[in-house]
C-alpha cells in the first residue's frame, strides 16, 4: 500500500463538514474533512476521545467553559470524551480525525450536517 498523501486526500473532498474515512488502524478510523463556516453545533462524544490534526488552514476550536484557541497547520489536539466542543473556520481548513469506529459524527446531536458512519465510509478514499 502506498503512503497516504493527506493534502491530496483532503483536496479531493467536495463537501464541507463531511468526514471521509481514508484508513483504519485496529478499532479506529482515520478520516479527513474540510471545514469552512460555523455549521458545526456544540456536541460531545460521551464514550470516545477524538483527535484533530490540522492538515492545512486555521481552525478555531471552542471548548465549553474555556477560552477559544486557534489551531494551525501541523497542530494536534485531543478532545477527551464527554467534553462539549465545536470548531469553525472563516477560510477553508483541512483536518485529519482519529476516532473510534463507533464514534457518531456529532455525538447525540442531530443536525442537518450529521453524517452516519456509513456515509463517512462512502467513496472510501
Amino acid at each position: 500500500m502506498p503512503a497516504i498523501k493527506l493534502s491530496e486526500r483532503a483536496s479531493a473532498l467536495t463537501a464541507y463538514f463531511s468526514p471521509k474515512v481514508i484508513g483504519e488502524v485496529n478499532d479506529v478510523y482515520i478520516k479527513v474533512a474540510k471545514i469552512k463556516g460555523d455549521d458545526i453545533p456544540w456536541h460531545n462524544h460521551a464514550h470516545e476521545d477524538e483527535l484533530f490534526l490540522i492538515i492545512d488552514g486555521r481552525l478555531l476550536f471552542e471548548i465549553e467553559g474555556e477560552d477559544p484557541f486557534t489551531m494551525e497547520k501541523g497542530d494536534l489536539y485531543i478532545v477527551k470524551r464527554g467534553i462539549n466542543h465545536r470548531v469553525t473556520s472563516t477560510e477553508e481548513c483541512s483536518i485529519l480525525l482519529v476516532e473510534n469506529k463507533s464514534t457518531a459524527h456529532l455525538g447525540d446531536t442531530d443536525s442537518e450536517i450529521t453524517k452516519s458512519v456509513e456515509e463517512q465510509l462512502e467513496e472510501y478514499l
